[in-house]
């Protein structure tokens, strides 16, 4: 981690998304919040998330072309100033008539993201190479993550009670434009090849995941995990206040899984270059499906903490490797556009699996429902264990 943080343009692009992730994080909880306390609609307040996903699963693949054509540093710099614009549009909410104002502020705050995201996973190895400064770099945006999601999301409901909803939202697009006066102090370097036209850029991205069996792999691991994993996010709360004790024992749950991914960045740096990329992501799969059962079976807190740990650590491990290898299996120049495809795909599989875990509780009880994702993780793993071997072409 250190050896990235010694490449300039690097420190500038992880301190720009550490000043945004943080500033995104403080309204995780105050736009739900603030959604409620408009409507006293829990429909409402749901509708908020499928606003904030919907432009990830539509618009990712275009993004990606757009990493691809174009001066990354200049993409991100404008996705920052449209997410900046977008999120003062909350302020301007201020009674239940004023409703759509929301989901219009969040439908353009997730097309910036979806343009952002990316961008900056197609640059990193550009500015760092494909050796282990790389593997550093994804542990130290793993790790930022961590924190964000640790010290963000309880930090914004409780200064949402204190100084209100509109000083968090001027914070947070503060943030966006911190994080873009950053971006422009970094080399500009010249953009992609135009002359295909998009729906020929597309294809060529298409084109390269049929080919390359590795970024297959690792895409349909991911797919997989990540709807298992968000069958079971959409259920912590509802488990936690009826298994637990009540909402202040989900936030000791949520603080584990944060505690454990902060624990997993570290782990995950050294992992990656040291062990079979296959092996390593099957393991932390592996790992992960035990501490869904272990939690979701759990009847005190003694018990659950330590399997949300468990399960921060090893999910940390599994998003790491999966990124870095494919980022050093995938050329620069479709590397926008392959990244854009997972982000599409993870997306859709967070929507799918936050559907369809609540309704298979329903159907039949928690405990299932957990044993249901754990299958799904195992088979997962175990089609990672073809996943072929990830060299490190470079380093810079």
């Amino acid at each position: 981690m250190i050896t990235a943080l010694r490449v300039r343009d690097f420190r500038l692009l992880w301190a720009a998304r550490t000043v945004s992730v943080f500033g995104t994080w403080l309204l995780v909880v105050a736009v739900p919040a603030h959604v409620f306390h408009l409507t006293g609609s829990l429909l409402a307040s749901g509708a908020a998330l499928a606003a904030d996903f919907l432009p990830l699963v539509l618009l990712g693949p275009v993004a990606g072309v757009l990493a691809d054509r174009w001066d990354r540093r200049r993409v991100m710099v404008a996705a920052d100033v449209l997410r900046a614009a977008a999120v003062l549009l909350l302020l301007l909410a201020r009674d239940p008539g004023d409703l759509w104002l929301v989901y219009v502020a969040l439908l353009v705050e997730s097309t910036g993201t979806v343009v952002f995201r990316p961008a900056a996973q197609a640059h990193t190895p550009v500015v760092v190479g494909t050796g282990t400064a790389l593997s550093g770099a994804n542990a130290l945006n793993s790790l930022t993550d961590g924190v964000a999601r640790l010290v963000g999301a309880p930090l914004g409901g409780a200064l949402t009670a204190l100084v209100g909803f509109p000083a968090l939202v001027v914070a947070d697009a503060v943030s966006y434009l911190g994080s873009a006066a950053l971006l422009a102090l970094m080399a500009r370097r010249p953009g992609g090849d135009r002359r295909t036209g998009v729906g020929g850029e597309l294809a060529e991205g298409l084109a390269f995941l049929r080919s390359e069996r590795t970024a297959r792999t690792l895409l349909v691991v991911s797919t997989v995990f990540l709807a298992a994993n968000a069958s079971l996010s959409a259920l912590v709360t509802p488990f936690g206040i009826t298994a637990l004790g009540g909402t202040g024992a989900v936030g000791l749950v949520m603080s584990g899984l944060g505690v454990g991914f902060l624990l997993g960045a570290p782990a995950s740096r050294v992992l990656v270059d040291r062990l079979r990329t296959g092996a390593v992501l099957a393991g932390a799969l592996g790992v992960t499906s035990v501490g869904f059962v272990l939690l979701f079976g759990s009847t005190s807190l003694t018990r659950a903490l330590p399997a949300a740990v468990l399960i921060g650590l090893s999910g940390s491990v599994a998003l790491v490797v999966t990124q870095t290898a494919l980022q050093r299996v995938t050329p620069a120049a479709v590397l926008g556009r392959v990244g854009a495809v997972t982000l599409t795909g993870e997306a859709a599989a967070t929507l799918v699996g936050a559907l369809a875990g609540p309704a298979l509780a329903e159907a039949t009880s928690l405990r299932m429902t957990a044993y249901a994702a754990c299958a799904l993780t195992l088979l997962a793993a175990l089609y990672a264990t073809s996943t072929p071997a990830v060299h490190q072409p470079f380093a810079r």
